[in-house]
């Protein structure tokens, strides 16, 4: 259809296409973004954690409803009014998480519904026991003393002198970074799939290096010989130097003479046949002796120029006058080598221990910064914070959870008298105990005086 009419239509059509885009839009919008129906539920933080009424209440990441008020109550905690649209069960717990870390009103409710529940009643409350505030990290920065935040202010700078001017060359090493990380945890989910050959493995290397200990002052002389011996080599640098341009001529020679050697014994054939019935036993006496007498002649025709050669500092001769001063020079440096294998046996006795948390770090270092955008790989980090108090039903109070400290979870320190939190923590420590598992005390090697089995975070059974 071609005119005014025609025009007129494709018009009306277009027009009604874009209204079914729109009306899309808002079905889609409503759908993600609006209350969703009369799931009104209340949920108590100690603080509210920057979040406006507004933004997105979200289960596995999938946005199901918003926050409809923020208001304060008697016991100054905020209490944070959220709509939904599909109830929650009990054991729901409740997270202020964020979307980034900059950003002003970036936050957003996380629940985590507990499965197999009973469903909540309209407007039910979640109390601080089933909510978790996060930690800004101006927060976690106040906790450090004066003289720790300005060591981390250095550490800044310093990074930041190191990667000024170097941002390409940067990006591009830390494209790197990740595949080198994975590659590593698939070498160690490799030595850690056959568990018992890797614990052979180690129980052998220690067996080994036991001995190796125990002949340590052999090793040292051993050492200290080598190093002498190596020496004086390196101080004939010419003589070897000389003997390595003669090289390929020699063995161009031994290449000749093999040669030559098949053929001649290609002609001691017919000798051979003709003499068998005399000496039957010496065609196998003569078939084991070719392969020595092959190799043998060119290094006999070398060993002479070897041993002895017209000139200074040229042969084996010349070496073995120097072994002397060689000898000399070891036994005055066996006794340091032996005091610094001795001084650092404690040193690795004592890290040993802490290797698994080191290699713990590794494999997992891997998956903080698997994530990237436009500027390339990234980590994200999200520090949340951990209830001090705990509800009790009966007296309807909040008892705290860890007497001696209020905020154990923002201390350096340890409550207890003489010991120092963190830093006298053994390995595995970080994380609660589990009897048997950790802390890992090495069999009794690790004692009171290398750490204290005592300090594990909150609520370790």
């Amino acid at each position: 259809m071609s005119g005014p009419a025609g025009e007129a239509g494709s018009v009306v059509a277009r027009s009604v296409a874009v209204g079914a885009l729109v009306l899309a839009a808002v079905l889609a919008a409503l759908l993600l973004l609006g209350n969703g129906g009369d799931n009104t539920y209340r949920l108590r933080f100690e603080t509210a954690g920057q979040l406006v009424p507004g933004n997105e209440v979200r289960i596995g990441g999938r946005p199901v409803g918003s926050v409809e008020s923020i208001e304060l109550t008697d016991d100054n905690q905020a209490e944070v009014e959220v709509s939904v649209a599909e109830p929650i069960t009990e054991g729901t717990t409740a997270v202020i998480r964020s979307t980034s870390l900059s950003g002003i009103a970036n936050r957003y409710v996380s629940l985590a519904p507990a499965p197999g529940g009973e469903e909540l009643s309209n407007d039910a409350v979640l109390t601080g026991t089933e909510t978790t505030t996060p930690v800004d990290l101006d927060q976690l920065f106040d906790t450090f003393r004066p003289k720790t935040r300005r060591a981390l202010r250095s550490f800044i700078q310093g990074f930041a002198a190191t990667y000024a001017g170097n941002g390409a060359a940067a990006n591009e090493t830390y494209e790197f970074l990740n595949p080198a990380l994975v590659g590593t945890e698939r070498l160690l989910k490799q030595l850690n799939r056959d568990r018992r050959a890797l614990s052979e493995f180690i129980t052998e290397g220690d067996q080994a290096l036991g001995a190796l200990a125990d002949r340590r002052d052999d090793l040292s002389a051993l050492v200290v010989n080598t190093n002498e011996a190596l020496g004086a080599i390196a101080s004939q640098n010419d003589a070897l130097d000389r003997s390595l341009v003669a090289l390929p001529p020699t063995l161009r020679q031994a290449n000749t003479t093999f040669v030559n050697l098949r053929t001649a014994l290609d002609d001691l054939d017919p000798l051979v046949e003709t003499s068998l019935s005399a000496t039957k036993n010496l065609a196998s006496f003569l078939s084991d002796l070719r392969p020595v007498v092959r190799e043998s002649v060119p290094v006999f025709t070398d060993l002479n120029q070897i041993v002895k050669k017209k000139g200074n500092a040229n042969d084996l001769l010349d070496i073995l006058t120097d072994l002397p001063t060689t000898q000399k020079k070891a036994k005055n440096n066996v006794p340091r080598v032996i005091n610094g294998i001795d001084e650092f046996q404690p040193v690795l006795e004592f890290a040993r221990p802490y290797f698994p948390d080191l290699l713990g770090f590794a494999t997992k270092f891997g998956q903080a910064t698997a994530y990237y955008d436009a500027n390339g790989h990234y980590a994200r980090v999200a520090p949340a914070g951990a209830n001090a108090f705990s509800y009790d039903s009966g007296t309807e109070e909040l008892d705290p959870i860890y007497q001696l400290d209020p905020f154990p979870q923002f201390s350096f320190y340890s409550s207890t008298p003489g010991a120092s939190g963190v830093f006298l923590r053994c390995p595995g420590a970080a994380t609660q105990a589990i009897a048997g598992s950790n802390p890992f005390l090495d069999d009794g090697n690790l004692g009171s005086d290398d750490c204290d089995p005592s300090d594990v975070p909150i609520g370790s059974p």
